[in-house]
């Protein structure tokens, strides 16, 4: 009995050592020694010694082979890591061999850009300077010539077209400062040649009218001898005075010389054909100086002069009229009025037409008015001089037009397209003065603050009104109601609102080198300006007196610009986004053959989330609608984050299928789900407030399931539910998953030919392309189902 129960004893200790930790044995071997069988109990662990050997080794002998071909393999590996070894240190040094003279040419190849820039500046700039250089030596050659009349055109083509165009030089601004000096010294020149013209006909006219009286004297002659020949005779006479005058003009076809300003000298015989007076008078200084005051029109003294003679002339005849009796009559004084009217308003329109100043066009309307209600006084009619000032009204509106256009071009190109900042209640009072803006939740803010629009929101809204201003002085004293000055100015205004304000909203978005946070600016300004439409309603009825909701009123339609501008501008947003997200996408360098995907977003992604970040967060000032807020979100943040997700979704699909990309290891698909769960944390994180739930993730639905698809290997679920409502790859395309299949079948195919050493292992990877090898065919008959 005792027997037994140390031999149990010991099995138990034995067991214990077997299964105890070495560090907690001491206790279990102290039991064995303060007992008497410790000698039975050395010779159970030697049997139990032994019998663990014998394990060892059936194990050892069962695997014997198996390690003795691993280790075989490994041996030739070896040898192959070598080779490869020599291999992959032979090809670094060419490459660092090769990258040195590559250095060495990209660094040529930078200083050649370099030059080659400076080069294409300079051959830019030249271009634009050398057309104005050639066209001042043309006008100095002119000037020497004395051919006046072609320089002044020069001089104008010089100062509208090549000046601007070639830039703030130094010599561009000395040739500006001499064109009006050229242009002055034309004009003197020109009008001393023809006071001395003047004064010559009056030394000569004495010659003049003594060859004007021997020609009519000739002619008288001439005359009598016809009627006293017989009528038989006639014809002969005929011919040889025809013969004769043949003579007479190859005489006077001989060369002369000039013998005094506008005086020629013309020498004939006695019996020979007596000169006329104008081939005795040289007309070409009175010639030379009309074209030139054409070109350089009238002025406002000149106008005044001329009027003034006029209403001289006709005063006289009034009182000649209604002092004398038989001297002059009604008649002959209304018809020369009617003849003097004509000729006047046909030179007026001839003149005002080469106008382009509208301040000369307002005074001249002042000067006709006037010119009208004094004749008028005296009795004479002036409708026709009304009816022509409604006439260059029309022009008068076109001038206003082209001179406001370079006001709004020069207030969008020198606004800094950031929120106004204001810095005292009296500074907050001026700009509240130049356009009516009203924020009570803004008022209630501290000083500083900043306004919700920029410097070219007041400064347009008070050119609208200059504007308004200035049709409204020309439609003074011309007789009209209220109602037609009213429809006048509305009507003008309009032109200014929907043509030249509205094509300057446009270049203002449209031209190069805009930015994000300048368009949306420009969406916030036109915002403003489109709630200020009604005001300026009101103010051309206060001006005006006639009420806005008056019968027949024509409506103001910038409402309608202001939107047009502001749509231009949201889609010039969304559109520049897709270019954004399309240039990071250009950095993307994907590892297509990678046997294991990366932890982390590439960083193009990275770089690409956290831009888009940034201007979402610009994208928080915009207005929601034109009641609500300027730094309220609102539907065009909303809409251009939802674009931009959408082509960042669709891009990356496009990148995932191009053509150039034979195949796709699932390596690589790893990375690319982790870029793709990156764009979804973006959308979960809601970077415009004002999405519904996960709204914004929708965008990535197409790529989510299809990545879930080939992640998890879920094709049994997509062929068994294809076509349901409640398929959980509803979003998935069977073309899409066929093209991407067939990429992931070629990466492993390429794999197990590059491994084709360790064909014992290669089971797994045999039996998945199996499995992809009948995908492919069931996708291909699904898609031929789908198309019978």
């Amino acid at each position: 009995m005792a027997s037994a129960e140390t031999a149990a004893e010991h099995e138990r200790i034995l067991r214990e050592i077997e299964s105890t930790d070495t560090n907690c044995i001491g206790p279990t071997l102290r039991s064995v020694y303060d007992g008497q069988e410790h000698g039975l109990f050395m010779e159970k662990l030697e049997g139990r010694i032994r019998n663990h050997d014998r394990e060892i080794e059936k194990m050892c002998n069962h695997h014997f082979q198996g390690f003795v071909d691993s280790i075989t393999e490994l041996l030739k590996v070896r040898g192959e890591a070598q080779k490869l070894k020599g291999q992959v240190t032979e090809t670094n040094q060419k490459l660092q061999n090769d990258g040195k003279g590559l250095l060495t040419s990209m660094g040529e190849l930078r200083q050649c850009r370099l030059q080659q820039r400076n080069i294409a500046t300079t051959i830019d700039k030249l271009t634009h300077c050398l057309p104005v250089l050639e066209m001042y030596t043309k006008l100095q050659e002119q000037m020497r010539t004395k051919r006046y009349y072609p320089a002044l055109r020069t001089l104008e083509q010089l100062e509208e077209s090549c000046l601007p165009q070639a830039g703030s030089y130094r010599f561009c601004t000395i040739m500006a400062e001499n064109i009006p000096r050229l242009r002055t010294h034309i004009r003197d020149v020109s009008m001393s040649d023809l006071k001395d013209f003047l004064e010559s006909i009056r030394k000569h006219s004495d010659k003049i009218g003594e060859t004007a009286m021997k020609q009519a004297q000739g002619q008288i002659a001439r005359d009598n001898a016809v009627t006293s020949q017989q009528r038989s005779a006639r014809g002969r006479r005929i011919r040889k005075e025809a013969c004769s005058g043949t003579e007479v003009d190859r005489t006077e076809s001989d060369p002369f010389q000039e013998q005094d300003s506008g005086i020629l000298d013309v020498e004939y015989e006695e019996g020979d054909e007596i000169p006329g007076a104008q081939d005795l008078v040289d007309f070409s200084p009175v010639y030379r100086c009309l074209h030139i005051y054409t070109v350089l029109h009238e002025t406002l003294e000149g106008y005044r002069r001329y009027f003034n003679q006029i209403v001289g002339f006709f005063v006289v005849e009034d009182h000649i009229l209604h002092t004398t009796q038989g001297l002059v009559n009604r008649a002959y004084v209304e018809e020369l009025w009617e003849l003097s009217l004509s000729k006047t308003i046909a030179a007026l329109r001839t003149h005002s037409s080469y106008c382009t100043d509208p301040d000369l066009i307002l005074d001249l309307k002042n000067l006709i008015v006037l010119f009208a209600d004094t004749l008028q006084g005296y009795g004479f009619p002036v409708n026709q001089l009304f009816d022509m000032l409604l006439e260059m009204r029309d022009q008068y509106g076109e001038i206003l037009l082209k001179k406001w256009n370079q006001s709004f071009r020069l207030i969008l190109d020198q606004d800094n397209y950031s929120p106004i900042p204001v810095g005292s209640p009296e500074e907050y009072q001026r700009i509240a003065g130049q356009f009516p803006f009203q924020d009570p939740e803004l008022e209630k803010m501290s000083f500083p603050k900043k306004l919700p629009f920029s410097e070219f929101v007041p400064k347009v809204y008070s050119q609208i009104k200059e504007f308004i201003y200035a049709c409204l002085k020309y439609s003074e004293d011309l007789h009209l109601s209220s109602t037609e000055i009213d429809d006048m100015i509305r009507k003008s205004t309009n032109l200014l609102l929907t043509r030249t304000l509205s094509h300057c909203l446009q270049y203002a978005i449209k031209k190069k080198n805009v930015g994000l946070a300048e368009l949306v600016q420009i969406i916030i300004n036109t915002t403003h300006l489109e709630q200020s439409c009604h005001y300026l309603e009101g103010f051309i009825s206060n001006i005006t007196n006639v009420p806005p909701d008056t019968i027949n009123a024509t409506k103001l339609y910038g409402t309608s610009t202001f939107k047009d501008a502001r749509h231009a501008a949201e889609e010039e947003i969304y559109t520049n986004l897709n270019q954004k997200i399309d240039q990071f996408l250009q950095l993307a360098d994907y590892d297509w053959t990678a046997v294991q995907g990366g932890g982390q977003a590439s960083d193009y992604l990275s770089d690409l989330i956290a831009f888009l970040c940034s201007t979402f967060a610009v994208f928080t000032h915009l207005p929601g609608n034109s009641i609500e807020h300027a730094t309220l979100p609102g539907k065009v943040a909303q809409t251009a984050c939802m674009s931009a997700c959408k082509h960042l979704s669709t891009s990356l699909l496009q990148l995932l299928l191009e053509a150039d990309v034979r195949q796709v290891s699932m390596g690589a698909l790893q990375q690319f789900n982790v870029d793709v769960k990156e764009c979804e944390r973006f959308a979960r994180a809601g970077p415009v407030p004002g999405f519904q739930g996960d709204t914004l993730l929708l965008a990535f639905i197409d790529l989510r399931q299809l990545l879930d698809l080939f992640t998890q290997w879920d094709w049994s679920t997509y062929l068994a539910d294809y076509g349901r409502p409640t398929c959980k790859y509803l979003r998935v395309n069977p073309h899409t998953a066929l093209a991407l299949l067939e990429k992931i079948s070629r990466s492993m195919k390429d794999t197990s030919r590059k491994n084709n050493m360790f064909a014992q292992f290669r089971k797994n990877e045999r039996d998945k392309q199996k499995l992809i090898d009948t995908v492919v065919k069931q996708l291909k008959n699904l898609i031929a189902t789908n198309q019978a």
